[in-house]
C-alpha cells in the first residue's frame, strides 16, 4: 500500500486504537495494525513515533512509562480532550471517504 495514503490517516488510527484500548505501547500499536489489517498495513517507528509525539504535544494523548519484566515501555492512553476529539476525528475520516469513493466510482455513489 501506497505510505503517503495512510500516513494521513495515521493519527485517526492511533486514536481509534486508544479509544478500543484504554492504553497501548508503540510496538503494540505496530503490531495491531498490522494483524487487523492482514499485513497490508505495516506502520514503520519512523512514522508511528513523531505521530504519538505529535498528538502527546497537542495534549490528546498522555504517557505513563510501566516497568515490565525489567524492561521500561511507554504507554499512550487518551486524554480528557484526546476522548473529546475521537468521534469528531473519526466521522471526518468517514466523511471524506464517503467523498473520494464518489469521485473513485461516481456511477455507485
Amino acid at each position: 500500500m501506497n505510505k503517503k495514503l495512510y500516513r494521513g490517516s495515521l493519527e485517526t488510527i492511533i486514536l481509534k486504537l486508544l479509544a478500543d484500548n484504554k492504553e497501548m505501547y508503540g510496538y503494540e500499536i505496530t503490531q495491531v495494525v498490522k494483524e487487523m489489517t492482514s499485513g497490508t498495513l505495516e506502520l514503520t517507528e519512523g512514522a508511528l513515533y513523531p505521530a504519538l509525539h505529535k498528538l502527546e504535544g497537542k495534549g490528546i494523548l498522555s504517557t505513563e512509562t510501566k516497568n515490565i519484566g525489567n524492561r521500561y515501555r511507554k504507554y499512550y492512553s487518551l486524554t480528557k480532550q484526546g476522548k473529546q476529539q475521537v468521534p469528531i476525528i473519526i466521522e471526518e475520516m468517514e466523511n471524506y471517504l464517503k467523498t473520494i469513493q464518489i469521485i473513485l466510482n461516481p456511477k455507485t455513489a
